[in-house]
């Protein structure tokens, strides 16, 4: 299209043929002349992905993609142009970041074996600050609570993992910045009577800690940016439904565009059927790798 206004705007500008035109400005003159057979073939398309834009408007147009795909097969390169074409891109701006060697950390390969914790700040109508605890697996990058409330101190937090513990189980790693409501006494001797181990990472270092961190922004995107709260309870109300539908439906690109929950009940039940298998064609004792059971006065580390 820029390529045919170019072409365009040189014909007006100089008296020369339009063959001409076109080697000036490096244009096919087949691509100049082309003319759309079937121009309201895509109206349909582009009429809904202007509906879902508008309905998630932080979305871009990998996700979209997997939303109409799910109403109707559409090729993704047909749905690329016609996102851009619509207008519908979003408007990001480069950050200058300084590049340094990331920490080693642990390869998780299965649900529980570690949690990501961080706190979120918004305002309500009336200017009153707010707290979000953000709780995620990172595993299955399952939201596992939205704690949200003018004040969350530590006795709070570990209520809130003792709500998750209760329904999920326990994870083996927790890791968390250095906040006072993770460095506390209760926080640590909570961390030995579960027998959890505590990762903090260095101060100044939230790259440590990156996937808590990449969901605090996609939390901010699209939902706190995207809402006005009321009170208290509403933005109680308005974040309890994004994180549903963040579990639940929204897909995600580091897993394959599969929302959370859908890809934690695929990874159980391949590793269900894998264990079935294993059953049925070993008669072998326990694994190298089962768990060992925890011995009486064995404390967990804990890494600061």
């Amino acid at each position: 299209m820029r390529a045919r206004a170019d072409v365009t705007a040189i014909r007006a500008e100089y008296p020369m043929s339009e063959r001409q035109a076109c080697g000036l400005a490096s244009v096919a003159v087949s691509s100049y002349r082309y003319q759309v057979k079937f121009p309201q073939r895509d109206e349909g398309l582009k009429a809904r992905l202007t509906v879902l834009a508008r309905e998630y408007p932080r979305y871009g147009s990998p996700r979209l993609c997997v939303l109409v795909r799910r109403e109707e097969i559409y090729n993704h390169k047909r749905v690329e142009r016609i996102y851009r074409e619509a207008g519908l891109s979003l408007r990001r701006k480069k950050r200058k970041r300084l590049m340094r060697q990331p920490a080693p950390t642990v390869v998780v390969q299965a649900a529980n074996q570690e949690w990501a914790l961080d706190f979120v700040t918004d305002a309500l109508a009336s200017a009153r600050h707010v707290r979000i605890l953000t709780v995620v697996d990172v595993f299955t990058r399952e939201c596992l609570a939205l704690e949200t409330d003018t004040s969350l101190g530590s006795l709070r937090v570990l209520r809130v993992l003792d709500r998750i513990i209760a329904e999920r189980g326990a994870p083996q790693r927790i890791r968390s910045d250095n906040g006072p409501e993770f460095t506390s006494r209760a926080f640590l001797a909570w961390g030995l009577e579960q027998r959890i181990e505590l990762v903090h990472i260095r101060p100044g270092k939230p790259i440590e800690n990156a996937h808590v961190e990449s969901f605090n922004g996609r939390l901010r995107e699209e939902c706190l940016n995207a809402s006005w709260f009321r009170n208290l309870f509403d933005a109680r109300r308005q974040i309890d439904a994004w994180r549903d539908h963040y579990n639940r439906a929204r897909p995600h690109s580091a897993l394959n565009y599969l929302s959370p929950l859908e890809f934690a009940l695929a990874h159980a039940s391949a590793s269900f059927g894998s264990a079935e298998v294993g059953r049925g064609t070993s008669n072998a004792g326990p694994s190298p790798h089962t768990p060992r059971p925890a011995q009486n006065g064995e404390a967990c580390r804990m890494i600061s």
